[in-house]
């Protein structure tokens, strides 16, 4: 694996503190840079021309090979990835296993969509062929960095196509272990990670040698992605943020087991996942059984301190930035009048109210659509309560957010919640859940509207990283040779 850093560029390091204590220097690096940049690309090339000539069976093998080699290291990856972003470790240990199993499934299911195709007929002759790009670039967030690295390695690779990542800062560390985990197995040069912020990104992107970009992260910065590949046409994923509605109808089948998911649909991983439930739309006849229910559930599932203990499920906040926008989206509510419940357990509170990156989970009931915490993307250990009366007027409602990742029903009749999933515009629907418990990784996840395009998960993510090559003699030009 190649790991760039440049040393001339003079920029002063970034330095990660634990968000759990806000104090702890985790580590430092430093900027990549241009010719950081150049370095791993110019390597990840010279690897993928010999990669790409390797039978694909041959490269999942090796991938298979690879998933080996960072299972070795599972342990340690999730004790990073704890430290770095305050993920619960039991969460984090669910993060390394979902990495591992997406690039396992990728070898094993892959290859068959890779297949050529060809027809030979009165017709004539049709070759249709799936081919690597070359060199992809991979910009990876915080919030869930090992699996959203996997969910490109994987495929890329496996389609003969190398791959130079750059994670988020604020993770930096769990995704270059996973990375070099996955490296020791395949070809030098052929996996690459390069460090830094919007610098690094930049010159990521707008390198010559790339042939394709995958990017999950924010709105503004996909927009920037899109911008720098224009000049070039060169092809371009984004998977952005959501703000997704879940619509709870009359009929929901409340129960404690319900009330778990719906709390953790929300407040996994302190609130700071794209398809987290962040609207909760909830029918006016049952609303009182909803906010009983939910606060009764986040008493028993959300226990808030030291990620690192095995009985927490939610951690800090991963950046003080992060906290202090969340912390003023509840101000507002509380001023405009929403009602503010603060949720779940806290056994150590001079963990807690300490110096670290810690917000308490918060339901907001009574918010109005218009509301900052209703309009925006929270991203963090909120979840605001909105009132309907009308079928109808909820689904309205929901569609109105210029963004579209994912949506949730709740209700005890199957068929209305899929023929009421139709009507939404998300890209990924799910019923009487949300969230990571509920997405099934042998379908494709994405967004549509400002949530972005191109899909993840199930294995046919592996043609989002090949081109088409189309070979065709028409009958009439081989009967011209004949």
């Amino acid at each position: 694996m190649t790991l760039a850093r440049e040393a001339t560029t003079g920029a002063p390091d970034i330095v990660r503190i634990n968000p759990t204590d806000g104090t702890t220097v985790l580590g430092s690096l430093q900027e990549a840079g241009v010719t950081g940049v150049d370095r791993a690309v110019t390597a990840a090339a010279a690897a993928q021309a010999g990669w790409a000539s390797t039978p694909v069976a041959d490269r999942a093998l090796l991938l298979a090979l690879a998933a080996d080699a960072a299972e070795a290291q599972a342990d340690q990856l999730a004790n990073t990835l704890a430290n770095e972003l305050g993920k619960p470790i039991n969460d984090s240990r669910t993060e390394v296993r979902v990495a591992l199993a997406l690039i396992r499934q990728m070898a094993e299911e892959g290859p068959a969509h890779l297949s050529s195709t060809e027809e030979d007929d009165a017709r004539g002759r049709l070759r249709v062929l799936r081919q690597p790009y070359g060199v992809v670039a991979a910009i990876v967030p915080w919030n869930a960095p090992l699996v959203l690295a996997a969910t490109k390695v994987g495929p890329a690779v496996l389609a003969g196509n190398a791959i130079v990542v750059k994670p988020s800062p604020v993770a930096a560390a769990a995704v270059t272990a996973l990375l070099e985990a996955l490296g020791s197995e395949l070809p030098t040069g052929l996996v690459g990670v390069v460090q830094g912020d919007r610098t690094t990104g930049a010159a990521l992107v707008a390198h010559p040698g790339i042939r394709r970009i995958a990017f999950t992260g924010g709105e503004a910065a996909g927009a920037a992605v899109m911008v720098a590949a224009a000049p070039r046409a060169v092809p371009v994923s984004l998977e952005l943020g959501g703000n997704d509605a879940a619509i709870v109808l009359p009929d929901a089948p409340f129960s404690p087991e319900l009330f778990k998911r719906a709390v953790l649909a929300s407040f996994r991983t302190s609130g700071q996942v794209c398809m987290a439930a962040k609207r909760w739309y909830v029918h006016r006849s049952v609303l009182d059984t909803f906010v009983d229910g939910f606060i009764e559930a986040a008493r028993t599932h959300l226990v808030v301190g030291d990620p690192l203990l095995e009985e927490t499920t939610m951690g800090p906040v991963a950046t003080s930035s992060q906290r202090d926008f969340v912390r003023d989206l509840i101000d507002d509510a509380a001023a405009r009048g929403a009602t503010v419940v603060e949720l779940g357990t806290v056994p150590d509170p001079a963990v807690v109210d300490g110096p670290g990156t810690f917000l308490r989970p918060t339901l907001l009931i009574g918010v109005d659509d218009d509301w900052p915490v209703a309009r925006l993307e929270q991203f963090g250990p909120v979840a605001p309560v909105l009132v309907f009366d009308d079928v109808d007027d909820a689904v309205r409602r929901a569609n109105a957010s210029d963004l579209g990742l994912g949506s949730s029903v709740w209700t005890a009749d199957e068929d209305q919640a899929f023929s009421l999933a139709g009507r939404l515009e998300a890209g990924y629907t799910f019923v009487n859940t949300h969230n990571l418990d509920g997405v099934a990784l042998r379908a494709p996840f994405g967004g549509v509207k400002g949530s972005g395009f191109g899909r993840e998960f199930g294995p046919e993510t592996v043609l989002e990283y090949t081109a088409t090559h189309t070979v065709h003699m028409p009958a009439h030009a081989r009967e011209a040779q004949s």
